[in-house]
């Protein structure tokens, strides 16, 4: 008869033995999914070290006071681009986020789910949101620059971009809906209230993370488009703030691709600056939506 002791190490043991006994085939997949995360990461943070170090000597505060200069480069910034981008990013959500919520919230509590017309819904919608940016350049120059004749503006650009994103944040709010649990809304309507006071007054609030984290990474992938914006003539070179949506802009992406056009090692070190100085802003952006889900997450 074995001790305590003795079975307690056999059990220990049991799991090692098992675990030493794993499928060569096993082994390698899992060596080779740390190989490839390994080189992404290394490449990343290579990446990423070369622009901050090579834009280091222009990461002050006159890259985002003054304005872009083709002469002086020593003394350009950013100004217009950073004002650009927040006024695009702005309307972009003003356009996709009631749009793309209260469509994911009536594809999921209100339509019929074996209908074909909501089959056909999901399915263009997925195949949406694979679709190149470069694809809604084209659409937004033919439809909204051309068609509506509202030109190379900001209100052209952030139609744009929340065609763009429009389907990650219907996909993201579908998926926070779902995962509020079917005894909240059971519950709300056996007391009486209706399906829309069911669905605007506890499942929507209670999905609130998950719609916050996807629209903000939604906003984040926007943020960081240049196709569609110079397919759309975006101005690469702007000493001014828009000041409506009706105005001229330029973005940061679009300051970006300017000045690593020229040959001159300024506007290089520029670049690098505007690239780090653009990367903060993503990182901010990605830190609200982890801050957010955590904050006000519920675990049901």
């Amino acid at each position: 008869m074995s001790t305590p002791t003795a079975a307690s190490a056999a059990s220990h043991g049991a799991p090692s033995l098992r675990g030493s006994r794993q499928p060569l085939s096993d082994r390698v997949f899992r060596w080779a999914l740390f190989i490839s995360l390994t080189v992404g990461v290394v490449t990343l943070a290579v990446l990423i070290a070369y622009v901050t170090i090579k834009g280091w000597p222009r990461l002050n505060s006159t890259l985002w006071t003054n304005m872009p200069s083709i002469r002086r480069p020593e003394r350009a910034g950013a100004q217009s681009a950073i004002t650009g981008t927040l006024w695009v990013i702005g309307f972009t959500a003003l356009f996709a986020l009631p749009t793309g919520i209260l469509a994911a919230l009536h594809l999921e509590e209100f339509a019929k789910p074996n209908s074909r017309f909501q089959r056909l819904v999901e399915v263009n919608i997925q195949n949406l949101a694979a679709v190149p940016s470069i694809v809604y350049g084209i659409l937004g120059l033919a439809f909204f620059a051309r068609a509506l004749a509202l030109g190379q503006s900001v209100i052209t650009a952030s139609l744009t971009l929340s065609l763009l994103i429009l389907p990650i944040v219907i996909i993201s709010t579908r998926e926070a809906l779902r995962a509020v649990p079917r005894n909240i809304r059971d519950g709300s309507l056996a007391l009486g209230a209706t399906e829309w006071q069911t669905a605007y007054r506890q499942t929507l609030p209670a999905a609130i993370p998950g719609i916050a984290t996807g629209v903000i990474l939604a906003l984040s992938r926007a943020i960081g488009e240049a196709a569609p914006l110079l397919l759309l003539g975006a101005v690469t070179f702007i000493t001014f703030n828009p000041t409506g949506p009706l105005s001229g802009y330029t973005t940061l992406p679009i300051q970006i691709f300017n000045w690593t056009k020229d040959s001159r090692e300024e506007f290089q070190i520029l670049a690098s600056a505007t690239i780090v100085l653009l990367l903060v802003l993503l990182l901010a952006m990605n830190l609200a939506a982890i801050l957010i889900r955590n904050r006000t997450q519920k675990r049901w």
